[in-house]
């Protein structure tokens, strides 16, 4: 499945409480990677920053606090707007994002529309390839039994 689902937005990168800066963001989802999201923001002059954790992890901050170590998310009204607050953390620094709240769950609905929540392994195909393995024979070069002696048979002396 070739298929992205992005939303382009402007969130906002809080520098302190009174302050933060304007940054252009991209959230991305591909269904070949069901399980991520992608939120790429620029950081300065050069590349822009990408970030890749849980899809769950997002959709569930949209909601109630979540999340614990490098990732963060929680839901917040921020000068009378609701936002989602993300965030990171890492060995380079720590960000805290805000975004619309109507723009991230917006673009969450159209990424549950391609690839509904808990079907993740269905588009990966991990269901079927674990059925695959568990149908082949001993001479698939699979063996789903022990094939060496058992240890448990006792301390026979021969």
């Amino acid at each position: 499945m070739n298929l992205v689902v992005e939303c382009e937005l402007e969130i906002r990168l809080v520098l302190s409480p009174e302050h933060g800066l304007p940054v252009h963001a991209r959230l991305t989802y591909r269904p070949g990677d069901p399980y991520a999201v992608h939120i790429a923001f620029g950081a300065g002059p050069g590349a822009p920053v990408t970030w890749t954790f849980a899809r769950e992890l997002l959709v569930e901050g949209v909601f109630r606090p979540c999340g614990e170590g490098d990732v963060r998310v929680w839901p917040a009204k921020v000068q009378g707007r609701d936002v989602v607050c993300v965030a990171l953390s890492s060995p380079d620094g720590d960000a805290l994002l805000e975004a619309p709240a109507a723009a991230v769950s917006g673009w969450l609905e159209r990424t549950l529309r391609v690839v509904p929540a808990g079907a993740e392994s269905q588009v990966l195909g991990v269901d079927a390839a674990l059925e695959d393995l568990m149908r082949q024979e001993h001479g698939g070069g699979v063996c789903l039994t022990d094939p060496s002696p058992s240890d448990e048979a006792g301390d026979a002396e021969v």
